[in-house]
């Protein structure tokens, strides 16, 4: 399946964030923890070129712990200020306001050597949809001052949103890029639910999330469906697509979803596979690794 999904809205939002960069003194990029490296849009990084950066590994209670760890390194490597964070809960609004400040820490230097004091830091908090961006500025502002939704698109347009005298923060609408070289990279986007499920293939994305986690999370599906030994005998002989619907079907069997003649109900086990493994009933699960 080609994942693609790039709305009109989104080329009007990239125009805009190239208008207001020279206004900012940093870029906040904030990435699902659960494909740090997918849910990067190369966009961000061409516009932020000479602005100073920090990466947010925002969802992190949804994601592999170790993995996390191993993508914080990954991008410390690269010389990128980085956080693990969980926006939802609010409780590192003093440690991601110090990181901004230390990302900052030489322009504030420079401003104060030329006896500017006390001018605001001004950071673009950009990412792709769905990730996060208008709760994460909702919990640090500590006020409803952007708009939020459990779905893609939200944010439509810019909104400045100030934290005190000594930070301004410009929320910036979820942006995806045209086209994606790498199709797992698309699917992983569709699968965190960066994308429209309405345009996609419900069906195959849940066969390649059940093909994925017998390759890295083997038993947790089996184990969450009650999922049996015989129900699954002889799966193994099976190449991983075959054997993935083959599991989906069992899913359906075991969660009674039936469709008229008591067939089984792919699209709707397919959504509960889903929404399980966004919501984080499937447990800490990563999509990639560095």
């Amino acid at each position: 399946m080609n994942y693609q999904w790039y709305p009109g809205h989104m080329t009007k939002a990239i125009r805009m964030m190239k208008e207001n960069i020279s206004l900012v003194d940093m870029i906040i990029e904030l990435t699902d923890a659960r494909i740090p490296l997918s849910g990067r849009n190369p966009d961000i990084d061409e516009l932020g070129k000479n602005k100073e950066r920090l990466i947010i590994l925002n969802k992190a209670d949804l994601a592999d712990p170790g993995v996390t760890a191993a993508w914080t390194k990954y991008f410390e490597e690269q010389g990128l200020h980085v956080m693990q964070l969980n926006s939802k809960q609010g409780k590192d609004n003093k440690k991601v306001l110090d990181m901004i400040r230390e990302s900052c820490a030489e322009k504030i230097e420079k401003d104060r050597k030329r006896g500017i004091k006390n001018r605001p830091i001004r950071a673009m908090v950009a990412g792709i949809p769905n990730v996060g961006k208008s709760t994460f500025i909702n919990r640090i502002s500590g006020k409803s001052a952007a708009k939020t939704g459990n779905k893609p698109g939200v944010t439509k347009g810019k909104q400045w949103i100030m934290l005190g005298k000594d930070l301004q923060l410009l929320d910036t609408p979820g942006i995806l890029w045209p086209k994606f070289d790498d199709e797992t990279v698309g699917l992983n986007l569709a699968l965190i639910g960066s994308m429209n499920d309405v345009n996609l293939d419900i069906g195959e994305m849940a066969a390649s999330l059940i093909k994925y986690m017998d390759m890295y999370y083997k038993g947790v599906i089996e184990e969450k469906y009650q999922i049996t030994d015989e129900q699954i005998e002889g799966l193994d002989d099976m190449d991983r697509i075959t054997r993935a619907c083959e599991i989906l079907t069992c899913i359906a069997f075991n969660r009674k979803c039936y469709v008229q003649g008591a067939r089984p109900d792919m699209d709707r086990a397919s959504n509960m596979l889903l929404d399980d493994f966004r919501s984080g009933r499937l447990g800490l699960i990563s999509l990639e690794r560095p």
